[in-house]
């Protein structure tokens, strides 16, 4: 169990504290805004009304003591940067910053995050992916090279083992898991049976998943 903080509790924010709490992580949800307050008062561990801009506040949260911070203001780019600043100059260990656009997330990589995240842009790359590939459940972007990808089992493979569907060599990418109905069959093999219905969580260089998406 970790501890995270989320500071900002627009859509992103309150959507990412329930999360965590859900996964079973310890979440302190802080926003200036008692009513956004008040809504994730019972769906997280701790929730606090707090003006992040005054640094004298934001130290009185002990946030040295998480394992992590997201920073997710959302349209207040100024804001964000200098609660980010302000974090790092404190000490805290890791923080992940939500950013507007490319321009907002260099500065704010530039200032000290630790990591920058693009929900908008990547919502819209994972809408885009499942439009033009019906068979494709989700994408998860590892790197710029890497990804994962939640697959229906094409028709072909259907009824053959992973080592006779020869997925490995044709596509060069590895299945992960099968998820078979309410049962998850983790790093399955050669003799595991794919069956009618089963989702293959795939993961592979982008090209050779793109391949697959295309053949599948």
């Amino acid at each position: 169990m970790q501890q995270f903080a989320v500071i900002g509790l627009g859509r992103f924010g309150t959507a990412m504290a329930k999360t965590l709490t859900t996964m079973g992580h310890e979440v302190l949800a802080v926003d200036k805004d008692e009513d956004r307050v008040q809504e994730i008062r019972d769906f997280v561990t701790h929730a606090v009304e707090a003006d992040v801009l005054d640094e004298a506040v934001l130290r009185e949260l002990g946030l040295t003591n998480f394992d992590k911070v997201i920073v997710a203001i959302g349209a207040d780019v100024q804001a964000s940067i200098l609660v980010t600043v302000m974090l790092k100059e404190m000490g805290v260990k890791k923080v992940i910053a939500k950013a507007q656009n490319e321009l907002h997330g260099k500065v704010l990589a530039r200032v000290g995050a630790d990591q920058v995240v693009y929900p908008e842009r990547d919502m819209a790359v994972r809408v885009a992916q499942n439009l033009v590939s019906c068979n494709v459940l989700d994408h998860i972007e590892l790197s710029r090279d890497y990804s994962i990808l939640e697959i229906i089992a094409p028709d072909d493979l259907v009824g053959k083992t992973l080592a006779q569907s020869n997925i490995r060599n044709k596509y060069k990418v590895n299945i992960m898991a099968i998820k078979r109905g309410e049962e998850i069959i983790v790093a399955p093999g050669g003799q595991t049976m794919i069956m009618n219905n089963d989702i293959l969580v795939v993961i592979g260089d982008n090209k050779s998943l793109k391949k697959l998406r295309m053949e599948g």
